[in-house]
Parts: structure tokens; sequence; C-alpha cells
């Protein structure tokens, strides 16, 4: 760190001003250098810890870089928690949580750079307009080194990092974790029939059976954004997100309030996909519209359908994909069921610092193997997408 720049640790993300946390990149409409990421604007940041979504209470206690300027001005950040759990992650590490308390460390608690319950690529290392990136970006990557040994933790995760940040912490001696999600690319359709008209015959029928298939027994769709987004909409969807959580992970993660402090914060950045039927709401999915990429979060519904999460979640975020001209759909952590509708293979990235020596080197073999078997299936899973041959090449 140079004489005049300083690396703290904010505990409340309300304690930072949206003032000047807008001024960095991706996390304003106004900034020009990188597209607007709704899930590190300060709106969404300050509404998970507000709502009690993720705070001390559930294991999400506030530790997120800052650097600064001696006169106090932010240049640059990075989100982060300390935690002493492995949950809401979406990049799972209990294996080497186990492996290393078995042999006696202690892994827990631990630094976990990222946006609480959020498995979207956006940026991490964030500059402020105007800056140089990568001096920055630099700072900040050894500065979080410096803050994991002055608090004695195991180590620092920042997970679903863009393919321009990987790189700035490989550098630096961190261990590089790859993945693989499913999004749905742009090519400048017009519409979704032009995208259709792309595939390959039978499984452009398939669709095109599947999507009449799911609007049966009388189904509608709305779209929701904006003003439509009412407190008594929220109760809607809310219902539709404990009972589809509830049962799928046991213990839904957010909060009735974080959707109210969205909605008042963010609503035109926000899009509900919502299902009809008899006059009620059944189902709906929660979208986050970005500078270039509508990001699909979670659904819920209190009445089964064949096909109807499909609709929702897939087909329909493509609808309005292409109706706003975006370049991309992200839909979410696994799936691979996405394939057959034109979601293909992209590789996501995370890094470690991991201050063990002994786990360092462990973590690091199982990952230069886990790296090559996410490669290799990520090729297997291209050769079956849904594109005509030589239509459309992987986007990695």
């Amino acid at each position: 760190m140079t004489d005049d720049l300083t690396i703290r640790v904010e505990r409340s993300f309300t304690a930072i001003s949206p003032q000047s946390w807008s001024r960095l990149s991706a996390a304003s409409k106004t900034c020009k250098t990188l597209a607007y990421n709704p899930f590190v604007s300060h709106a969404f940041l300050s509404a998970l810890e507000e709502s009690g979504s993720a705070d001390a209470e559930t294991g999400w206690l506030g530790h997120h870089l800052l650097l600064e300027t001696e006169r106090g001005e932010l240049i640059g950040a990075l989100p982060g928690y300390l935690k002493n759990h492995s949950q809401g992650e979406y990049v799972f590490d209990h294996g080497w949580a186990d492996a290393f308390e078995r042999a006696g460390g202690r892994y827990y608690p631990k630094l976990q750079c990222s946006i609480p319950f959020t498995p979207a690529t956006g940026p991490r290392l964030l500059v402020a307009e105007g800056l140089q990136r990568l001096p920055v970006q630099s700072a900040i990557a050894e500065s979080l080194k410096e803050i994991v040994r002055r608090l004695g933790v195991s180590s620092a995760h920042i997970t679903f990092v863009p393919d321009d940040e990987i790189g700035v912490f490989e550098m630096d001696g961190y261990l590089h974790r790859t993945d693989q999600q499913f999004h749905f690319i742009n090519e400048g359709y017009a519409n979704h029939e032009e995208f259709l008209e792309t595939l390959a015959s039978r499984k452009r029928k398939a669709l095109r059976k599947e999507r009449r298939a799911a609007l049966e027994n009388g189904i509608s769709i709305d779209w929701l954004t904006g003003r439509d987004l009412t407190e008594r909409i929220w109760d809607q969807f809310f219902k539709f997100y404990m009972d589809t959580g509830g049962r799928k992970w046991g213990r839904p993660y957010l909060t009735r309030k974080f959707y109210s402090l969205i909605g008042e914060r963010m609503a035109d950045d926000i899009l509900l996909v919502m299902a009809k039927r008899n006059g009620r709401y059944i189902a709906g999915a929660i979208n986050f519209i970005g500078g270039d990429t509508l990001y699909g979060r979670h659904w819920g519904c209190i009445e089964e359908h064949p096909f109807l999460h499909f609709e929702v979640c897939y087909h329909q975020a493509i609808d309005f994909a292409l109706s706003k001209g975006l370049k991309r759909v992200e839909a979410g952590a696994q799936g691979e069921h996405k394939l057959a509708r034109g979601y293909l293979p992209v590789t996501t990235h995370s890094a470690h610092y991991v201050a063990h020596a002994g786990l360092r080197r462990a973590i690091g073999d199982y990952l230069a193997r886990e790296r090559a078997d996410v490669e290799q299936m990520s090729e297997l899973l291209s050769e079956h997408s849904p594109f005509r041959k030589g239509e459309r090449q992987q986007d990695d």
C-alpha cells in the first residue's frame, strides 16, 4: 500500500455512503467503464444487510474492504463477509473444511468475498470510474491477503469472478477454481422465433410444443417491473419463494423485508415473471436487469403444472432479453436441462487464498484436476447443444 492510500474494513454496509459507492464502476448506471451490475449496487447490498438476510445473526458479518485516499475518498472496494459456515455460496468448500479440521486445523471463520446468495458472475475488484483499473485491483487483492493474516482466519474466497479479474488474483498467488453455468447468448435475434430458427429442427419443434403445453389449463404470463411491484405483489411472490425454497433448501435465505427494500430502491432493475390461472398468480420468477444482462435468480409456485418452470424461468427470460436488446441471460447455478433450451455451457471462476501452506498445496493439486474435468465436461456438453451444427460455438 502506498503512503497516500489506505485499506480499511467496514463491517456495516449501511455506513458506506451511496454517493461514494456509486463512483465505483458497474455499481451505478452512470458509470461508463463497465456495464451496470445490480448485485454490486449500494441498493442491493444494503438491502441484504438491513433486511436481516445477510448479517451477523445469519453468519454473514460484513468485512468490506475499502481502498481510500488520505482524504478518505473511496477509490476501490471488495465486498466481503466473515463467515462461520459455507451456506448460501454456491461454490462448495465443505470438503476442504472437513479435511482441514480432521487434520487438526480450524477452517472457520473464513472470509467470503461475494454477493450473498447470488451465483452470478460480476465485478469483485471495484474501481472508481476514471482510474487505471489494474493498479487499484492489484492493491485490493494484495491487501486482502494481509487482512487474512491480520484476522488470523484460514482463508479468503472470491467467487463468481469475471474473466478480466481472475488473472489479477492469479498473479498475486491465489488459487484458481473453475465451474460451469449455462447462459443464453443473444446473437442479435429480433425475437424468440428468430432464435428458434437457429436450432436443429427436432429441438425447435420440441421447444414450441413445450411452450404451448406450459400455458395449457388457462395459464397466462405477466411481466411486472417498476411501479407494478406493489407490496401485494411481493406478498404473493414471497409465498412462492417460501414454499419452493423451504422444500429445496430447508430454510430460505431471504426475508420478506428484503423484497420490500429492493422494491423501494431498485424496482426498475427487477423483472417478475408471474404465471396466472383463474384470476390469481400461481408461480413466479425474479430476475434482475443489468446494463447488458438479465440475471435469473429464483422461482416458486403454489401449483404444479408441466413445463411451467421452464416457461417462467427460461423461455420468458429469453423473450424479455430479446425485447430489450440485452446480450445475455444468466439463469443461475447448475442445470444441464437448460442446454436443450438454448443456454450454453460457460466457465465460471473463483479465486482462493489459503494461509496454511499444506492445505494450500493440497487444494491447488485438487483444483488442477478439477479445472481439467470442467473443461472436458464443457466440451462434451457443447457437442450436444440444440443449435444446428456450425451455428453456434461455445461461449467461454
